[in-house]
């Protein structure tokens, strides 16, 4: 079995193995012809099901051969161009052959003693953002798993520094279109299920400044704590960007914690065009970033970033056998001294790899055809009678739904919007997402693929449409 470890005497094994899967995966992405096969759920689990893991292949061909049939051949395929769902980035191939190094060489961010240049190379790409947001020189960060994780932490922080001992008083002030973490992030961090305060959103589907503002005088006349305002550079549903500047004054009125969650919308920091989008973000207290939304990286590759490196101490803790305190004396640079996490994958050198091949303004001109794609897909579906889109893109993100030409039951409208995803996923030919607006259900497009077209919206477009007519159709058949 030794033979199968990495290391000098099986370089050559090594060589020969990732080449083949890559072959594979190279021959995979050349001949896929839409975003997934369509299979379903109860015809893949018996595939899996019948394989015994107690009795090995033995040899990584048969692995891989297996491996075809079972992951390769019905895997939901991003880099294809009608996908069109989440926000799943195609990944540029810098980053994937930096996804090929970290993980042969498997250094551990936690402490020097395990990584070396690794450590130094992730401190200056947390500055190179940090450099970017505006945060000034006091700035600092750590990579994380994602931006639940950063959103977890960047709270943790505020938690920490806001001025009481009552968990009970704290509130947490975020929009109604926030991501679920913030939510969830209170809850794991102690605080009463209505420390979360929900603030409404405009016609845009931005933070209502004013609501805001209502809520932190209302916070402070209670005798509560408004221990963060967690801002949203770019919402999950609608890409929506928040009044940055603007919440930035409440903050500093209010001696509260300005938190930007910008998981989707930090592509801007490298925009060529829209930067000024996310002005405002440099007054921020802390940051989240999601470099394997917007940057074109594989997941996963985020970070947090604060104003005040002194924060980071609050997720700090020292143990002998990793990081004793003598180590910060000596001038030891550990990771692990600012993260939540101790064993964590040396995944900044992924962004590493693609800033040293395409330069940042690579990237951003990259995001910046996702967007002016986003607003020409807007366009289309504006003048489509089919259809009502909800509002025009901040980012590259679309939500509409299909409205029949005859006046039907909203609720009927709704099951027809429900059946065309179902039916355009089982038939594999695009991959289209959904969400709640009002409490009707709405179609997503989010578009993070420069090779995706307006045509390809046009033509995901009209399967949409066909299948919620078919649905109607039939609908009104049953019915007589």
């Amino acid at each position: 079995m030794r033979s199968h470890l990495l290391n000098d005497t099986t370089a050559e094994l090594y060589r020969r193995s990732v080449t083949d899967g890559v072959e594979r995966v190279a021959a995979k992405l050349a001949t896929t012809d839409r975003p997934f096969t369509g299979i379903t759920v109860d015809a893949l689990s018996p595939r899996i099901d019948e394989i015994d893991l107690d009795q090995p292949l033995h040899d990584t061909t048969a692995v891989l051969d297996e491996l075809e049939d079972v992951y390769l051949r019905d895997a939901i395929y991003f880099h294809h161009p009608r996908y069109l769902a989440h926000l799943n980035c195609p990944v540029v191939i810098p980053a994937v052959l930096g996804e090929a190094v970290l993980s042969a060489v498997n250094s551990s961010l936690d402490t020097w003693d395990q990584s070396a240049g690794g450590t130094l190379i992730e401190r200056k790409l947390i500055d190179w953002t940090t450099d970017r947001i505006g945060l000034g020189p006091a700035a600092d960060g750590v990579f994380t798993s994602g931006g639940t994780q950063s959103n977890l932490q960047a709270l943790l922080l505020a938690r920490e520094e806001a001025k009481t001992d009552s968990l009970a008083e704290l509130r947490i002030f975020a929009s109604e279109v926030s991501h679920f973490s913030v939510k969830k992030s209170a809850k794991l961090l102690g605080l009463g299920q209505d420390a979360v305060v929900s603030i409404p959103v405009d016609h845009d589907k931005r933070m209502q400044t004013v609501a805001l503002a209502r809520e932190l005088e209302r916070c402070a006349q209670d005798g509560l704590v408004p221990m963060a305002v967690v801002a949203t550079a770019g919402t999950t549903d609608f890409g929506s960007i928040d009044p940055l500047p603007e919440i930035a004054e409440l903050c500093e009125q209010f001696g509260t914690w300005m938190h930007v969650d910008a998981a989707y919308g930090c592509g801007l920091l490298a925009s060529l065009k829209h930067r000024d989008r996310i002005s405002g973000i440099e007054r921020a207290d802390s940051v989240t970033v999601d470099y394997h939304k917007s940057f074109f990286q594989p997941v996963s590759s985020s970070a947090v970033l604060v104003r005040d490196a002194a924060t980071l101490r609050h997720a700090t803790y020292h143990a002998e056998y990793l990081n004793p305190r003598r180590m910060v004396e000596e001038r030891i640079p550990n990771q692990v001294d600012k993260s939540l996490q101790t064993t964590r994958r040396f995944d900044a050198l992924k962004l590493w790899m693609t800033l040293r091949t395409m330069g940042a303004d690579g990237i951003g001109q990259l995001f910046d055809e996702v967007c002016d794609l986003a607003r020409e897909g807007w366009k289309l579906i504006a003048a489509d009678p089919r259809f009502d889109v909800v509002v025009e893109p901040s980012l590259s993100t679309l939500v509409f739904r299909y409205i029949p030409a005859a006046a039907t039951d909203p609720a009927e409208i709704d099951r027809a919007n429900l059946h065309a995803r179902k039916a355009l996923f089982a038939s594999g030919d695009a991959i289209v997402a959904g969400t709640k607006v009002g409490g009707r259900h709405y179609l997503k497009f989010t578009l993070l693929n420069p090779e995706t077209q307006a045509s390809d919206i046009a033509a995901v477009l009209d399967l949409i449409a066909g299948h919620a007519e078919q649905y109607l159709g039939e609908s009104l058949d049953r019915a007589s």
